[in-house]
């Protein structure tokens, strides 16, 4: 999903509580990497692993100037032999350290052996953050998060939308710190160009 569809998803949902809810908990997020500086680690559960996540959160770090919203995705079923950015493993959190962010997105129940890692990765000092969906019974999670954002199951609204609306809030929000950073706005104007830009010469 691009800037453009974003935009107009906000359009859409102009007038609901979800602007405001995950604008609220993206917020949460940017400003616990920033100010902490220790990283983010991004997890899902045993059947899920937020990949589209991990890319839009990349894609944000670096258009707002914000590097510290680029995850390390971390794989319930990484193998020594996969390529660096896919081989980390659930022992990455038992090594969580405070000034870490610990973002956990679960659409179905998050299961013992995460909740023992992110609850090491609690007590060791991280900031834990979690985001899932209704009807998944995920009470331990919420305890054990600092923050949390649910998708109840009566809304038209799905958790892979609510991730494009977090990462997206995300960069945008950066924006606004004075530091040079781009918003929303500007990423649209880029986009505009390049689809109103003529072709490249052919010689």
């Amino acid at each position: 999903m691009d800037a453009v569809r974003v935009a107009l998803l906000r359009e859409v949902l102009a007038g609901t509580e979800w602007l405001a809810a995950t604008r609220r908990f993206a917020g949460g997020l940017r400003s616990s990497v920033t100010a902490h500086g220790g990283g983010l680690l991004l997890v899902g559960s045993a059947a899920y692993e937020p990949w589209h996540l991990a890319a839009h959160l990349v894609d944000e770090a670096a258009w707002s100037g914000t590097p510290e919203l680029a995850p390390t995705l971390v794989r319930h079923a990484a193998r020594p032999e996969d390529p660096a950015h896919l081989a980390v493993g659930l022992g990455r959190l038992a090594a969580a350290r405070r000034g870490e962010t610990l973002l956990v997105v679960a659409p179905d129940a998050a299961g013992a052996p995460l909740l023992e890692r992110v609850h090491d990765a609690r007590r060791a000092g991280a900031t834990v953050l979690a985001l899932d969906a209704e009807p998944p019974a995920n009470g331990d999670l919420h305890a054990l998060a600092h923050d949390a954002l649910t998708v109840p199951g009566s809304t038209d609204l799905d958790l892979d939308t609510v991730q494009h609306l977090v990462s997206a809030a995300a960069g945008e929000n950066a924006g606004h710190t004075g530091r040079g950073r781009r918003g929303l706005r500007d990423r649209l104007s880029r986009l505009a160009d390049q689809l109103t830009a003529p072709p490249p010469a052919r010689w």
